[in-house]
């Protein structure tokens, strides 16, 4: 059985997060630091094994101040728990999609978790590369990982919600 080995391609891939402000807008935020592998053995991508992982400090909210505190100890601790990561337990057809579960760890919290993976193609770039494209979303509780930081208003708005949406788009490139 042959393995097919595939990196993550970091000048064509982002990766996102939507949290709740004040219950009435949507804030996003990425990392700009990451990196992962899928390793397969089928050509269609089931069963691939799909680790990922992004560091905490490359987080990007467009506003410093909030950065830092993300950084800080109330949400991420970066200086204690420097990457989040990610290590697939499958990678299954879900019509023409897939399903990916895995482990997510993140403040030295591990949780299983479920992704949505669509499957944008696979082609070659303009070097002769294969390439291989997905998009990813989620949703975890924020709390569940110890990101357990809560701000209420003067008037009782709860400041950041509980529930964080993920987005990537991710692409990989394969090994010879």
């Amino acid at each position: 059985m042959t393995t097919t080995k595939w990196v993550l391609d970091p000048m064509h891939s982002e990766v996102q997060f939507k949290v709740k402000h004040l219950v009435i807008s949507t804030v996003t935020g990425s990392f700009k630091t990451f990196e992962g592998s899928l390793e397969t053995e089928n050509d269609d991508f089931t069963d691939a094994k799909v680790e990922f992982s992004l560091n905490v400090d490359s987080i990007d909210t467009n506003q410093t101040q909030r950065d830092e505190h993300l950084k800080g100890a109330d949400f991420f601790d970066a200086a204690s728990h420097p990457k989040i990561s990610f290590k697939s337990t499958s990678f299954t057809k879900d019509g023409d999609d897939y399903q990916l579960k895995g482990d997510l760890t993140i403040k030295g919290v591990t949780k299983p978790v479920t992704l949505d993976v669509e499957h944008g193609g696979v082609a070659t770039d303009f070097y002769g590369n294969n390439k291989a494209g997905f998009d990813v979303t989620g949703k975890i509780n924020r709390k569940e990982f110890g990101l357990t930081w809560d701000g209420i208003t003067e008037a009782g708005s709860v400041v950041v919600g509980e529930d964080i949406k993920l987005i990537a788009s991710i692409q990989f490139a394969k090994q010879a």
